[in-house]
């Protein structure tokens, strides 16, 4: 009988009645009598022997007194739920290591009240048993899921092709893509997502444009280096022309004369893991693949990035990798272990890294004292909806990209931010 198909109650069957057999073996017939055991059972070798010593229960005895709740009385389970609405019901691990700051925070804005006995139970909560927890917190708001071999030009040959460490520890070497919202049609001028990701605090910094002029993605990322709060050491795309091309590699050097440019290998997507890794988590998770391509969707969606670059940079825990090693198993086989350190924000990274200067720094925090973070996600949620109430350009009417070139914000410095969306009345023609 295969031991995948043996209940508990079969298997310490079998094992009695082979136990009567193996007592009058001799040493060779045992050894035969455990191999096959083993092969029936799947149990290990010693484990066998053992129950060969002693009989087996043949009915487990039941636990006399049942185990009271020690976690999870309904107050708890009240704070968990807004918690983990207000992080966009991330996972335990990452969650854990913010739950009672937290907690204090949305308390102060009015969000729950925290008395000792569930600041207790946060305190001492350990993360198998908040992930027992969350899992029995029902999400009554779903997620948005919408869910060349020519040789290379010249100015191309110059940038150097390598991989940003995944153990780098010295914030500002950004990897950078280009996102399309194109649709299932990419004719036309259509809006697109400029995406730079950190690779040593997970910090991101995205901006629309509405098309790949020069200009519309110029303007984007004098928008990032309005808003990014530490110095950039290198950028890092991936060898897509439509966006890597010969313009942006003499711009970008103008625009960060600090920076050193480089790119990736050509067909090595995993060389910019990091930026591809947000654009699945937060570009496409929110805004799936419709096709946006209006001045006022391009406006709109800029708007959206700011209040995501609060959220996600302020409020969003990050684990990251911090050691690799390879396991061999029994069969030889090996396997790589993945260890990764306490969840932190990409704010509380920076801070602890030291490159944040002295004033930026008393800016950031007070912007995240005076947000809510619950507050920001429905903000953000409502802006998606508005968004995707827009209506699509007119074919054969056309849109004046120069006019998406508004002045650039910092939202570090505006008091007034986050800011909603408004929208008319409109008839959506998705």
């Amino acid at each position: 009988m295969p031991a995948k198909t043996m209940c508990i109650d079969t298997r310490n069957r079998y094992l009695n009645i082979q136990r009567e057999y193996y007592a009058k073996c001799t040493r060779g017939e045992k050894s035969v009598l455990l191999n096959e055991m083993l092969r029936v059972t799947g149990l290990c070798r010693k484990t066998l022997i053992r129950r060969m010593r002693s009989p087996v229960p043949l009915v487990r005895r039941k636990r006399q007194r049942e185990r009271g709740r020690t976690y999870g009385s309904p107050a708890v389970m009240a704070v968990l739920r807004v918690i983990a609405e207000a992080h966009d019901y991330i996972g335990a691990a990452r969650l854990w290591p913010q739950l009672l700051s937290m907690a204090q925070h949305l308390e102060k804005h009015g969000e729950l009240e925290l008395t000792p006995g569930v600041v207790g139970e946060l305190t001492h909560m350990s993360l198998s048993t908040l992930k027992r927890l969350l899992s029995r917190v029902r999400q009554d708001e779903c997620h948005l899921l919408r869910r060349n071999t020519s040789q290379a030009p010249p100015w191309k040959r110059d940038v150097p092709m390598r991989r940003i460490p995944w153990n780098i520890q010295e914030p500002g070497h950004f990897e950078v893509d280009l996102v399309h919202h194109s649709g299932p049609s990419a004719t036309g001028d259509y809006v697109h997502t400029i995406m730079m990701v950190d690779v040593a605090t997970g910090w991101v910094e995205p901006a629309a444009a509405l098309g790949r002029s020069f200009r519309a993605i110029s303007h984007g990322f004098e928008h990032i280096k309005q808003r990014v709060p530490f110095r950039v050491l290198e950028l890092h795309p991936d060898n897509g022309v439509e966006f890597f091309n010969d313009h942006m590699a003499r711009f970008w050097p103008e625009l960060f004369p600090d920076a050193d440019l480089t790119r990736s290998r050509p067909y090595h997507k995993n060389d910019n893991r990091f930026v591809e890794q947000k654009n699945a988590r937060l570009v496409r998770a929110y805004l799936g693949n419709d096709r946006l391509d209006t001045v006022r969707q391009t406006l709109a969606l800029d708007v959206l990035w700011d209040m995501l670059w609060l959220y996600t940079n302020l409020f969003q825990p990050v684990m990251r990798l911090c050691n690799k090693r390879y396991e061999t198993a029994q069969d030889g086989s090996q396997r790589i272990i993945h260890e990764y350190d306490q969840a932190r924000t990409p704010f509380q990274r920076l801070a602890v890294s030291g490159v944040l200067s002295p004033g930026i720094f008393r800016e950031l925090e007070a912007l995240r004292l005076r947000t809510n973070p619950r507050r920001l996600r429905q903000q953000i949620h409502a802006a998606i909806q508005a968004l995707f109430a827009m209506p699509n350009a007119t074919q054969g009417v056309p849109e004046d990209v120069p006019s998406t070139l508004l002045p650039i914000r910092n939202p570090r410095k505006e008091e007034g931010f986050p800011v909603t969306i408004s929208v008319e009345p409109t008839v959506a023609t998705r």
